[in-house]
C-alpha cells in the first residue's frame, strides 16, 4: 500500500473509532507496527491526530472543526483538479489576492511557476509560494490564526484596503443563490469582503458539499461572484441556481 493511502487509512479509522491501537491499525493496512507508529507521528505532528502510548485518538471527540491537515488531505485529487482549472483562468501578468484554506492552498501551488503578483492569505499559501522563480509575493500583515495560519485582523484588512487586484480566488465555507457566499468566522468573512472589494473579478473555489450549505457569517451576495469551480460531485439543482444568479459555474 502507498504511503498516502496508508495515512489516509489511518485518519479515516482514528476519526471513526475516536481512538485505536497500534497494533489494530497494523493489523487493517497490513504494516508493521513500527511503520504504524511513524505514520502516527507523522500525522500528530500535522495536527490530523493525537498520540498516546500504544495507539492515537481524534481531536474531534468535542464536535471542533476538522484540524487544517485533516482537511488538507480530504479529496486532495478533486482540490488538485479545481486548482489546476483555476490556474487555467488566471492570465500571465494578472495581480491575484489567494484566499486561505485547503483548496486554496493547492491554487497556490498550481500557480507557482506562473508570471503573476499574488497577495497570499494565509501562511501555508506563503510558504508554498516562496522562492517562486517568476512569480511576485506580496506578503500581508496579519494575525495567524493557529492551525489555519489564515491572516485576519486590522492589518490584514489595511494590506487589502491599499491594493486593488484583477482577481480574488475566495474559498467557502457556504455557497448557495439565495444565502450568498458564508464563513464560519466573523473575522475571515471580513477578510473575505475585503478581498471582494479590491479585486475586478471575483472567483471561489469549493468542494460541492458547500453549495448546499449556509455558514453564521454573511459575506456577499451570489451576485458579488463572477466563477465557480467546483468538483463533478456538485448537484445540478446548486450550480444551475447559480448559473441562474449570472455565475459561471465550471465543474471538473
Amino acid at each position: 500500500m502507498a504511503t498516502a493511502d496508508r495515512l489516509k487509512q489511518i485518519t479515516d479509522a482514528v476519526r471513526e473509532a475516536g481512538q485505536i491501537g497500534v497494533a489494530e491499525l497494523a493489523e487493517r493496512t497490513g504494516a508493521s507496527e513500527m511503520t504504524i507508529r511513524r505514520d502516527l507521528e507523522t500525522l500528530a505532528g500535522q495536527g490530523v491526530l493525537e498520540r498516546y502510548r500504544g495507539g492515537a485518538r481524534t481531536l474531534l471527540l468535542r464536535g471542533d472543526e476538522p484540524p487544517f491537515g485533516m482537511r488538507a488531505r480530504d479529496g486532495l485529487e478533486s482540490k488538485q483538479r479545481i486548482a489546476a482549472e483555476v490556474a487555467g483562468l488566471i492570465a500571465d501578468g494578472e495581480s491575484v489576492v489567494l484566499d486561505s484554506g485547503t483548496t486554496c492552498l493547492e491554487v497556490a501551488r498550481a500557480l507557482e511557476h506562473r508570471r503573476l503578483t499574488v497577495l497570499p492569505l494565509s501562511l501555508h499559501a506563503v510558504n508554498a509560494l516562496t522562492g517562486a522563480p517568476l512569480l511576485t509575493l506580496l506578503v500581508p500583515g496579519g494575525k495567524p490564526r493557529p492551525g489555519e495560519l489564515a491572516l485576519t485582523g486590522p492589518l490584514t484588512l489595511a494590506s487589502l484596503a491599499a491594493l486593488r487586484f484583477d482577481t480574488a480566488i475566495l474559498g467557502c465555507c457556504g455557497l448557495n443563490a439565495t444565502d450568498g457566499l458564508t464563513a464560519y468566522d466573523l473575522d475571515d468573512a471580513a477578510i473575505k469582503r475585503a478581498a471582494i472589494a479590491a479585486s475586478r473579478r471575483v472567483i471561489v473555489v469549493t468542494e460541492a458539499a458547500k453549495l448546499s450549505r449556509t455558514a453564521l457569517a454573511f459575506v456577499a451576495p451570489a451576485t458579488a461572484l463572477h466563477a465557480v469551480v467546483t468538483d463533478e460531485a456538485a448537484a445540478h439543482d446548486d450550480s444551475d441556481a447559480l448559473t441562474a444568479a449570472g455565475i459561471i459555474v465550471q465543474r471538473v
